[in-house]
């Protein structure tokens, strides 16, 4: 008999013939967010275990699974070779307290000559037996006692099947630059597509020193816990001071906003090819201010020629984003009072819905402005963000 904790797969099962591809992608990033613990992750019959581990780290370690994405569930337990008469002692020599239970079972191994009911039914009676003063209560019972009876000649006793996010296997669906700003919705929009099995890369744009190195700091440490849940990966901190102040220069004020996020998704693009990813994303969301409605978002995609723009929050409300902002743990950093490159030199009534034509030559009013494009990205500063 030994504790274990086990994993169950997400959406994995529907995979089909791509099944073992996904399975092998979720197993190496379980063993990668458990790389920091001493313990052993072994697999039987479409389920991980971990193993070997000491038991005052066992909450720790479900802490940690519950935020890799292609897990659905995780349940500490006790493993023991399948032998239904021993059972009931096994769960009485540390049994929780209650007043009544309930014993649910699975079956996988066909080869016993009983039901999962039957099985049921055997082993409440035992601990009646040896608990008189309990007592059975299939509707409402204080504790569910869990028998999971493996085709391996395995057995599996726990209470708790503790959800996980689900998802997809992080690797699973490509690779991803999130443009990163130091507010409450772009941690949010990379934690969103890495649940869909997307590598994030991040790029982030720093304007000092009309932007703190505080700023700068806030975003490096928002990339940190989101690496928790979509592991590590690259920063890329583009210099941006000399292209606002040619926005400011030579652009109307109105449109200021309007052009640098074309320069912004027109530098990140270039960035993203260069690392072979295979989207932009970012954290907009319809009509939250100016530069996110329809016609802001048609004027920014023109400067994306060849990769999709992805925008997870695109339906979402402010409400429900700070809501997975706070879940996360990304909101109390988000609204530390460090400006970004976005909120300098900020219009009083920046344009709402601008158009195309009149957006395209207030950017060509921008003298050289290639030459400070290629500059800022010759001169790109990658960090590379690791698990908080």
């Amino acid at each position: 008999m030994e504790k274990v904790i086990i994993i169950r797969f997400g959406e994995i099962f529907l995979k089909g013939k791509n099944k073992k591809f996904f399975e092998n992608l979720l197993e190496k990033n379980i063993k990668n967010a458990l790389s920091i613990y001493d313990c052993i992750i072994e697999k039987s019959h479409n389920r991980f275990y971990v193993a070997g581990y000491n038991a005052d780290i066992e909450d720790s370690i479900i802490e940690t699974l519950k935020k890799v994405f292609g897990i659905h569930s995780v349940s500490p337990a006790v493993k023991m070779p399948t032998d239904i008469s021993k059972v009931a002692n096994i769960i009485c020599d540390d049994l929780p307290y209650a007043k009544t239970f309930r014993v649910t079972v699975k079956r996988a191994d066909k080869t016993i000559n009983l039901t999962s009911t039957e099985i049921a039914g055997q082993i409440g009676g035992d601990i009646l037996q040896l608990k008189p003063q309990m007592s059975v209560d299939l509707h409402n019972p204080e504790l569910n006692i869990n028998v999971d009876i493996r085709e391996n000649k395995t057995s599996y006793i726990y209470y708790e099947n503790i959800k996980c996010y689900e998802g997809m296997p992080v690797g699973s669906s490509g690779k991803g630059l999130l443009l990163l700003s130091g507010g409450i919705d772009s941690p949010v929009a990379g934690f969103r597509m890495a649940k869909r099995g997307m590598q994030i890369n991040a790029i982030h744009f720093h304007s000092y020193p009309f932007t703190s190195i505080q700023a700068k700091e806030k975003v490096v440490e928002l990339g940190g816990i989101i690496s928790n849940y979509c592991g590590h990966f690259p920063l890329f901190v583009v210099p941006f001071t000399k292209i606002q102040q040619a926005i400011h220069q030579y652009c109307r004020e109105d449109f200021m906003i309007t052009v640098m996020r074309m320069i912004m998704v027109e530098i990140s693009e270039r960035i993203a090819i260069k690392q072979n990813c295979g989207a932009l994303i970012t954290g907009e969301s319809l009509g939250q201010v100016a530069s996110q409605t329809l016609e802001s978002i048609t004027v920014t995609n023109s400067r994306v020629k060849s990769l999709p723009v992805l925008r997870p929050l695109i339906d979402m409300d402010k409400t429900e984003i700070i809501k997975i902002s706070k879940e996360i743990e990304t909101f109390e950093t988000s609204i530390l009072p460090y400006e970004d490159c976005c909120t300098i030199f900020l219009p009083k009534n920046p344009i709402i819905k601008p158009k195309l034509s009149v957006a395209e030559a207030e950017y060509n009013k921008i003298v050289g402005l290639q030459e400070l494009i290629d500059d800022a990205i010759n001169n790109v500063e990658i960090i590379k963000i690791k698990n908080k």
